[in-house]
C-alpha cells in the first residue's frame, strides 16, 4: 500500500483544513487508517484512526470535537477534516494505514506511512 498525504498549508487560528490521504491497492476497506502528527521538537503523536469499514472512530482528547476523520472507500481516500484551528494544532501530518479490523491507535502497529503534510496554524 502506498499513501500520499496532501492538504495541508497555512490557516489562521480558528481556521479550517480538510487533509486527504489516498491509498494504492484493491483493498483499501480492509485497512484501519490513522492520522498522527510531529510538531518541530516533538514526538509523532495519535490524532484520530478509523476502522476499514468506516464504522468506528476514534480521537484524542486534544482534537475531539474539532476534528473528522472520515473514508470513502470506493476512491480509497481517508480525510482529516480540522476545524477551530489552535496555533498548538501546527504539525506535519502523517496517514498510515494497517491491515487490521477495528481501530487502531499505537503507531508501532501501522505498518504503512505516508509522505507527510505541514499544517501551520497562525495566531
Amino acid at each position: 500500500v502506498q499513501l500520499q498525504a496532501s492538504g495541508g498549508g497555512l490557516v489562521q487560528a480558528g481556521g479550517s483544513l480538510r487533509l486527504s490521504c489516498a491509498a494504492s491497492g484493491r483493498t483499501f476497506g480492509s485497512y484501519a487508517m490513522g492520522w498522527f502528527r510531529q510538531a518541530p521538537g516533538k514526538g509523532r503523536g495519535f490524532v484520530a484512526a478509523i476502522s476499514g469499514s468506516g464504522g468506528s472512530t476514534l480521537y484524542a482528547d486534544s482534537v475531539k470535537g474539532r476534528f473528522t476523520i472520515s473514508r470513502d472507500n470506493a476512491k480509497n481516500t481517508v480525510y482529516l477534516q480540522m476545524n477551530s484551528l489552535k496555533p498548538e494544532d501546527t504539525a506535519v501530518y502523517y496517514c498510515a494505514a494497517d491491515y487490521s479490523f477495528g481501530v487502531v491507535v499505537p503507531a508501532s502497529q501501522y505498518d504503512y506511512w505516508g509522505q507527510g503534510t505541514l499544517v501551520t496554524v497562525s495566531s
